[in-house]
């Protein structure tokens, strides 16, 4: 069988140009290597899967190729420790051993200290005279997901870079390019879904690209991605307003039980229809159509759906889901909580008049 190569590793960026998310990090890199002023210890902290590892490497690379020949091999210059599994002080005193010798090739040595914050204290202790006097020819990148764990006399010496979570049309936009680079059929709605439940980091929703391509054989739709990863696409919170909209509390009450049969988080899909009205409310304006997270072809469709909605009637709206969200987890039956929430959704402005108590 041939091996096959994820997504992740397949498509991991070679230059900063390629870093997805991350513009105001690379940029502020590639500045302080063309006018010579790159610290020599920098600290990448931030979420799992936005690309610290991705730019520490290609820093890494550039270092020696902005000094020397720009197609010269610079690998045996790079130096990459996982802390996880190298975190006691014999594994930094190697470090601070080998840091004296300069390199063979190229002018310096950059050491990738990986989850940084797995190292012991002891080890931190050991290897702060050499972060912050190291040798000119070396430069340490110290990347972790938990600055807080980093002691301070660490990040004193540092010069830090916080990354960033990647916004869900960022990784839309990223998603599609693969889909086409690889032929795949797909709906725009699909690559939204798994944009949003990879919750910022790119590296997992390249894993769930993935597996929705195989799950689906190559035809990536709305309908089929949101079954295999149990969330609810726009169209079901469509039906449901529609319901609303038309005070169809039987109806109302029947979806949401088909929900729940599914095994639909309760408060994801209140979370989700919450978030639906707030496009809704967005919608009404042009100005507000960009805060929307979503493909411009629902942007269009939100549109055309709230034409008849007033806004105050969306603020009513918000606001009494809003209200059941706070009380959700105080409640002891959350069904019926829910339950009473949706009726009163389908209850508000009845006739064009907003109900008394709402």
């Amino acid at each position: 069988m041939k091996s096959f190569v994820v997504s992740a590793l397949k498509y991991r960026p070679t230059s900063f140009e390629e870093v997805v998310g991350q513009e105001s990090i690379t940029k502020t890199l590639q500045n302080s290597l063309d006018s010579n002023q790159l610290a020599q210890a920098l600290l990448f902290c931030g979420p799992r899967g936005v690309g610290k590892t991705s730019c520490a490497r290609i820093l890494a690379k550039k270092i020696n190729s902005a000094t020397t020949a720009e197609d010269g091999d610079y690998s045996f210059n790079i130096f990459e420790l996982d802390a996880a599994s190298n975190n006691s002080v014999e594994d930094i005193r190697k470090i601070n051993d080998q840091v004296r010798i300069p390199p063979q090739v190229g002018s310096h040595k950059i050491y990738i200290i990986d989850e940084a914050h797995m190292l012991s204290a002891n080890a931190f202790n050991a290897f702060l005279k050499t972060l912050e006097e190291p040798p000119k020819h070396v430069i340490f990148i110290l990347a972790t997901t938990e600055k807080n764990k980093i002691i301070p006399t660490v990040l004193s010496r540092c010069q830090v870079y916080d990354f960033k979570r990647i916004a869900v049309q960022d990784i839309q936009k990223y998603l599609e390019k693969i889909a086409i680079d690889r032929g795949l059929v797909f709906e725009e709605n699909a690559l939204y879904l798994i944009a949003q439940k990879a919750e910022g980091a790119l590296r997992d929703a390249l894993s769930i690209f993935d597996r929705m391509v195989s799950f689906t054989q190559g035809n990536l739709s709305a309908v089929a991605v949101a079954e295999n990863l149990n969330v609810l696409d726009y169209q079901t919170y469509a039906n449901l307003g529609e319901m609303i909209f038309k005070n169809d509390i039987p109806g109302i009450l029947t979806a949401y039980d088909g929900l729940l049969q599914r095994g639909i988080d309760s408060l994801e899909f209140l979370s989700g229809l919450g978030g639906h009205f707030r496009n809704l409310m967005l919608a009404k304006d042009p100005s507000t159509l960009n805060l929307m997270e979503v493909g411009s072809s629902i942007k269009e469709t939100y549109s055309k759906d709230t034409t008849s909605l007033s806004p105050s009637y969306l603020l009513d709206a918000i606001s009494l889901i809003n209200q059941c969200e706070i009380g959700y987890k105080n409640c002891k039956n959350r069904r019926v909580h829910l339950e009473l929430c949706l009726m009163q959704l389908a209850s508000l402005h009845f006739n064009g008049e907003k109900k008394k108590g709402t």
